[in-house]
């Protein structure tokens, strides 16, 4: 039996930021992984999922930038060096986030962790059986996809883990779900040459972003072939040698569509199940979620947990955010999770981006707003990349113009959500963003014009009032 000061449980985004900011406050950490260092980030989530939308937007820039005086003869997509690239992005990473773990004196254990009680666990790989005790706990252990019983996992029924390896660009492609991991993948495969239908059975596709940002993005995806179906229940999947017939139902018609593979991304489930958790005490909370104060403790106090197993959106930024949170907890320190401003972001084409609160949320929360917009089409270096399509939209109070959100739409929304998740941490309002120089010609001078517009005083816009509301 082993004893270990803080005992880290997933060495996903979450975890292995808490092992590092643990060892930084003094501690003596070990780290146990099932699978894979990096977690589902680095090895089959936002990482890999980037470098397909990255070379997805390769291809259609070249394929159509005729009116760019770039006219490309012959365009080929090699994809077996896609696979290799992605797989090499992966690899450096994975090894990065071991070298840091190393170089942070964290002891790293392969194993699936199993609690006896509040201070011991078994770890177990393969026939080799070791126990810790601990004095404290991170569980940081993740997420996996909802599999739905009328489409088990399959070689052509795949996840959004199978859909980052596929031996192949699919003709056709089938998603279920048009949220943000199915609209991605279903924008990177359009992209890269298949024919996409979406089915979502909600009224709408991206229902964490505001319609006026989501309606760029569908008018951008009918412009590329992709049809999107809303209001649709799936109703099964037939498999053959060569793909697979969906059924649906829309508007009390049935349907089906055929392709080569049918994505299934319907929500991720949290992987706090066959752990023993029960038999030790934690509280859950709806849907496995685990019950966390707001230093990220469970109802048991020598435990804590974080990321995509406690409430809240599941974005690896949050997990690595609660994990310095809890470590430093751990350590005796004040520290305690404020989700004032958590950006969260889609890839799509052109990329999405919001942080704090959009108009309809302050409403619903009695806040009085004004809001402002400033569009991409009025900035010089939007249309020099032939990026067009787009606006930035600031929210604040109506009283004295505090920033309290941001919604971007277009190319770079991505990056330019940093700027105003720091105005709302800093307490900025709208005059801040508008006396702060912006360099020329960049997309983040859009920041900055929406600001303009929203203290009355726009220079590149004549009639603001249309944009100030």
């Amino acid at each position: 039996m082993k004893f270990v000061e803080t005992l880290v449980i997933g060495a996903g985004p979450g975890g292995y930021v808490a092992a590092i900011r643990a060892t930084q406050m003094g501690q003596n950490v070990t780290i146990v992984e099932r699978n894979y260092l990096g977690g589902v980030c680095s090895n089959v989530g936002c990482i890999p999922s980037k470098v397909l939308i990255s070379v997805g937007h390769r291809l259609e820039q070249v394929k159509h930038s005729d009116d760019l005086g770039v006219v490309a003869q012959e365009v080929k997509l090699d994809w077996t060096k896609v696979q290799e690239f992605k797989n090499g992005v992966v690899s450096k990473l994975v090894d990065g986030v071991e070298g840091l773990l190393k170089g942070n004196k964290v002891d790293i254990v392969n194993g699936e962790a199993y609690f006896i009680d509040a201070n011991t666990v078994r770890v177990t790989e393969g026939d080799n059986v070791q126990t810790y005790t601990f004095k404290n706990a991170i569980l940081a252990t993740g997420s996996r996809p909802i599999e739905i019983p009328i489409f088990k996992f399959s070689e052509r029924v795949i996840n959004s883990t199978g859909a980052l390896s596929l031996p192949e660009v699919p003709v056709k492609l089938v998603v279920i779900g048009g949220g943000y991991i199915g609209t991605e993948l279903g924008s990177a495969y359009s992209n890269l040459g298949s024919q996409v239908t979406i089915i979502e059975g909600g009224k709408d596709i991206l229902a964490g972003f505001e319609k006026q940002m989501t309606q760029v993005v569908k008018k951008n995806l009918k412009k590329k072939g992709v049809e999107v179906v809303v209001g649709a229940s799936a109703k099964g999947v037939e498999e053959n040698e060569n793909g697979v017939v969906v059924t649906y139902e829309v508007g009390g018609e049935e349907k089906t569509v055929e392709a080569n593979y049918v994505l299934v991304t319907v929500g991720r489930r949290p992987n706090t199940d066959e752990m023993g958790l029960e038999a030790v005490g934690i509280e859950f909370a709806e849907r496995g979620l685990l019950k966390v104060d707001k230093q990220c403790r469970t109802s048991v106090q020598n435990i804590h947990a974080i990321g995509d197993i406690v409430y809240g959106p599941q974005l690896a930024h949050k997990a690595s955010y609660e994990g310095k949170v809890a470590a430093e907890a751990i350590a005796g320190e004040k520290s305690i999770v404020d989700y004032l401003a958590i950006p969260a972001v889609c890839f799509t084409d052109p990329e999405l981006a919001t942080v704090g609160y959009n108009e309809e949320q302050a409403k619903a929360k009695g806040i009085e707003v004004k809001a402002a917009k400033f569009p991409f089409a009025a900035n010089g270096r939007a249309l020099a990349l032939n990026a067009p399509e787009g606006f930035v939209k600031l929210v604040a109070h109506k009283e004295d113009g505090l920033l309290i959100g941001a919604q971007i739409v277009g190319a770079g929304a991505s990056d330019m959500i940093a700027e105003m998740a720091l105005a709302i941490e800093a307490g900025m309002n709208a005059e801040d963003i508008a006396l702060t120089i912006h360099a020329h010609p960049t997309l983040g001078e859009i920041t900055m014009e929406a600001a303009e517009v929203m203290i009355g005083k726009p220079i590149h816009v004549v009639k603001a009032s249309k944009m100030l509301h």
